[in-house]
C-alpha cells in the first residue's frame, strides 16, 4: 500500500480476528470463516479439480482432452473424497446452522448439491468398477468438483470486496509522510519513521508539509488544507487548542502538536474501518438471494422425490434413481452462488473510487423506496465558512471589540463554524484570545463560560426566546433576511450584542436539489439556524419544505415523522446530526471528517459535494438492477434445468440431455460474471 507500509495502517490493520487472516464473514447461519482459511480452501480445491476434469466426464459426457487408465475412476475417487471433505467443509457447517435455524437457504442448497453428488458419484465408482453393473452409472465427480470451487470463488470475492474498497482508499494513505519531526524533552529534534510514532509525542511541522498524524496544536498556529481529506475546499485557520488530521497539508505557518492518533487510532484508520465493518452487515439482496436458493432447495426437493417415486412406479429403481440424482445434482446454484458476489465486489469499487464509502449496503437496497430527503443547511447545503457581516453591540457599556473580544474568549476552543467565523473576525483584528474558564455547550443554543468571574453566552435566538429576553426583532429579521446566522453575547438576562455570519450555498446544492425532485423524492431543510436564513437558503435552491430553529432531538423526531409518510434518507454533517443520521432509513453523513458520526451514518460521501448524494442513489439503482437481473439469471436456469430434468416433456420424448444441462449451467455462469461486470455509475447530468 504505498506509504502505507510506513505507518501500521496497512493490510495488517485488518487483521483484526486474531487469527492472522484478512477479516472474516458469515458463511451462513453465523458460521464465521476468515479470509486466509477460504482463499486457502479455493486454492487446494482448484489444485484439487484439476485431475477431476481431466480424468471424469462433464454430465456423462466426455471431452476431447479428457484421458482414463486402468484405476482412474478410483483415482477421481480418491481426489473427490479429499476435495469434498475438504473444500466443502465450510457449506457443512453453514447449512447445519441454517437447519438449526429451520431456514434453508444457500448453504443447504450447496451441501444437498454437493452431497448428492458425491454419494451417487461413489456408488457409481463401485458400481461400475468393482460390481460391474450395467448399463454403467454415471458419476458426478465433474460437477462436485466445479460446484466447490464457484461458490468457494463467490464467498471469496464477496469478503476481497473489503480489501478492494480499502485499496480505494490508498490515496488517503499516501497523503502521509514518511516522517515525522519529534521534538525530544531536551528540545531537540528527531525524524522518525511513522510507523515509530506514539501517542503522546511531541511533533513540528512545518510550513507546506503534510501533517504527520491527527495531533492537538501546543504551539503556534497556521491555515491547515484538509481538503484531500475531508473534502474541504478553503483552508481552515487552526490554533493552539485545535485539532488537526493526519494527512492535511499545512500552510505558511509553523507549529507544535501533540499526537492524539497513530495507526489503528487516526483518521485514516478509522476509514478503514469503515470499509471493513461494511462487510459485515448482509444486505436485503443477499438476503434475497439466500430466499432464492431456499425455495430452490424445497423445489429440487420436492421435484426429485416426486420424480423417484413417479419413474419407480413407471419403470425401474436403476431409471428412478438417476433422475432423481439429475435433479438434486442439476439444482447445483453455480450462477447463483456468484450473482451478487460479483455485483458486490463491482459496486463496492466503483463506490469506493468515486469517493463514497458505504458502512450498511442494506441502504443501497432502500433507496429505490425512498419518498424524503431531509436534509442539514450548515456544511451540508452550504459550505459551512462563515464571515461576519456585522458585529452590533446593545448595550452601552460594551464597546463593539469588547463585544467581539467576549465572543472569542468563549469559542476559542469550539469547531463550530459559527464559532470559527469569530474566530477568524478577532484575529483579523489583532485581538489576543483567552480562552474562558468553566465553559460549556447547550447543545442547539450555545456556549457559555467565566470571564472576569462574569458568566457569558454566545448564543443563538431560539435562547432568547425560550428565556424570554428581550431583542430588536425587527433588526434581527432586517440581517437574517439578508442570509445571515445571529448570535448573540448575552449576560444573565442582559443581552449585550451580535453577530451576523454569512455563509456561501454550495455550487451544486442546487442541481442535487432538482435532481431528488425528478426522482420522486421531495426534500426538506432541517436546520437549527433561524427561520429568516434558512427560508432564503432554500428559496435559492429550491426547497419548498423547511423547518428551522430546530435542536438535535427536534430533527430526529422529524425523521420519525416523515417515516411514518414514506422511506427517509437524512443528509447531514456527522456531528450534531447524529441522531437523526441513526433513525433515518439511509443515514449519510457529507464532508466526513474526524468528529463524522461513523457509527450512525449508512453513507459516507469523503467529499462535501452535494452532487455525490445524486452519484451515490444512480449507484445504488444501479446496482440493485444487476443483482435482481443476475439472480434471474441464476435462478432461471434452475427453474427450466429442474423441471427438464425430472421428465417433465418425456410424454412427448423430451429429456434433458447431460450435456445439454452442462452448457447451459456454464453460459449462465458466464452471463452472471459478464452481466456484473458491466455495472457503470454514469454520470448524470443532473
Amino acid at each position: 500500500m504505498s506509504q502505507m507500509a510506513h505507518s501500521s495502517m496497512g493490510h495488517d490493520h485488518m487483521q483484526m480476528n486474531g487469527h492472522g487472516d484478512m477479516g472474516s464473514m458469515d458463511m451462513g447461519g453465523g458460521h464465521m470463516m476468515h479470509m486466509g482459511n477460504l482463499r486457502r480452501k479455493f486454492w487446494v480445491s482448484l489444485i484439487l479439480t484439476i485431475p477431476i476434469i481431466l480424468l471424469s466426464p462433464m454430465m456423462g459426457m466426455r471431452l476431447p482432452f479428457q484421458l482414463t487408465f486402468p484405476g482412474s475412476d478410483w483415482v477421481v475417487a480418491l481426489i473427490g473424497s479429499v476435495l469434498f471433505f475438504y473444500g466443502g467443509a465450510p457449506f457443512f457447517s453453514g447449512a447445519k446452522a441454517e437447519l438449526a435455524q429451520k431456514k434453508p437457504a444457500m448453504m443447504t442448497l450447496i451441501t444437498m448439491g454437493i452431497g448428492v453428488a458425491y454419494v451417487y458419484s461413489i456408488y457409481a465408482v463401485i458400481a461400475n468398477d468393482a460390481l460391474h453393473v450395467t448399463p454403467v452409472v454415471t458419476d458426478f465427480f465433474w460437477e462436485l468438483a466445479t460446484l466447490i470451487d464457484i461458490m468457494l470463488l463467490g464467498h471469496w470475492i464477496e469478503m476481497n470486496t473489503v480489501m478492494n474498497a480499502g485499496s480505494a482508499v490508498d490515496s488517503l494513505s499516501k497523503l502521509l509522510p514518511q516522517t515525522a519531526h519529534v521534538i525530544a524533552a531536551d528540545g531537540s529534534v528527531q525524524d522518525v519513521a511513522l510507523r515509530d510514532l506514539q501517542v503522546g509525542q511531541t511533533v513540528a511541522v512545518r510550513a507546506g508539509e503534510q501533517i504527520p498524524a491527527d495531533a492537538t496544536i501546543l504551539t503556534g498556529r497556521s491555515a491547515i488544507n484538509e481538503s484531500l481529506v475531508t473534502g474541504e475546499s478553503k483552508a481552515v485557520t487552526k490554533a493552539v487548542g485545535d485539532a488537526v488530521i493526519g494527512g492535511s497539508v499545512n500552510g505558511t505557518g509553523t507549529f507544535t502538536a501533540k499526537v492524539t492518533g497513530t495507526g489503528d487510532s487516526g483518521y485514516l484508520a478509522q476509514v478503514m474501518d469503515l470499509i471493513q465493518n461494511a462487510k459485515q452487515a448482509k444486505s436485503q439482496s443477499e438476503n434475497l438471494a439466500n430466499r432464492v436458493a431456499g425455495y430452490l432447495f424445497y423445489a429440487a426437493l420436492f421435484v426429485g422425490i416426486l420424480a423417484f417415486i413417479v419413474w419407480l412406479n413407471l419403470t425401474s429403481l436403476a431409471v428412478a434413481l438417476p433422475v432423481a440424482v439429475a435433479v438434486f445434482v442439476i439444482a447445483c446454484p453455480h450462477a447463483l452462488g456468484l450473482a451478487v458476489p460479483l455485483v458486490v465486489a463491482r459496486s463496492t469499487a466503483l463506490a469506493a473510487q468515486n469517493g463514497l464509502l458505504i458502512r450498511n449496503r442494506d441502504a443501497m437496497e432502500r433507496v429505490n423506496q425512498l419518498k424524503f430527503a431531509l436534509m442539514d443547511k450548515t456544511g451540508t447545503l452550504t459550505q459551512g465558512h462563515f464571515q461576519v457581516n456585522h458585529l452590533l453591540s446593545l448595550d452601552a457599556a460594551y464597546s463593539e471589540t469588547s463585544v467581539l473580544q467576549l465572543m472569542a474568549n468563549l469559542e476559542s476552543g469550539s469547531s463550530h463554524p459559527l464559532a470559527t467565523g469569530i474566530l477568524t473576525a478577532a484575529k483579523a483584528a489583532k485581538l489576543t484570545v483567552t480562552a474562558a474558564t468553566e465553559t460549556h455547550q447547550e447543545t442547539g443554543l450555545g456556549q457559555f463560560g467565566t470571564i472576569d468571574g462574569t458568566t457569558y453566552g454566545v448564543v443563538a435566538v431560539s435562547y432568547l426566546d425560550q428565556h424570554h429576553l428581550a431583542y430588536d426583532q425587527a433588526q434581527f429579521k432586517t440581517l437574517a433576511a439578508e442570509g445571515n446566522s445571529i448570535s448573540f453575547l448575552v449576560a444573565g438576562e442582559r443581552v449585550l450584542g451580535l453577530v451576523a455570519q454569512g455563509d456561501q450555498i454550495k455550487p451544486h446544492a442546487q442541481q442535487m436539489v432538482a435532481a431528488l425532485k425528478r426522482r420522486g423524492i421531495t426534500p426538506v431543510m432541517l436546520t437549527g439556524d433561524n427561520q429568516e436564513t434558512a427560508d432564503k437558503v432554500a428559496h435559492a435552491i429550491g426547497i419548498e419544505h423547511v423547518e428551522a430553529r430546530l435542536l438535535p432531538e427536534d430533527k430526529e423526531r422529524l425523521v420519525h415523522q416523515y417515516q411514518a409518510k414514506g422511506q427517509v434518507l437524512f443528509i447531514g454533517d456527522g456531528v450534531n446530526d447524529a441522531p437523526s443520521l441513526a433513525r433515518a432509513d439511509v443515514g449519510m453523513a457529507i464532508g466526513s471528517g474526524t468528529d463524522v458520526a461513523i457509527e450512525s451514518a449508512d453513507i459516507i460521501l469523503v467529499a462535501s459535494d452535494p452532487a455525490d448524494v445524486i452519484r451515490f442513489l444512480d449507484l445504488a439503482r444501479a446496482t440493485n438492477r444487476k443483482m435482481t437481473e443476475n439472480l434471474w439469471w441464476g435462478a432461471g436456469y434452475n427453474l427450466i434445468a429442474i423441471p427438464l430434468a425430472a421428465g417433465v416433456l418425456a410424454p412427448i420424448g423430451f429429456m434433458l440431455d447431460p450435456m445439454v444441462g452442462a452448457v447451459v449451467m456454464s453460459l449462465s455462469t458466464i452471463i452472471v460474471a459478464i452481466n456484473a461486470m458491466t455495472l457503470r455509475l454514469k454520470r448524470s447530468a443532473d
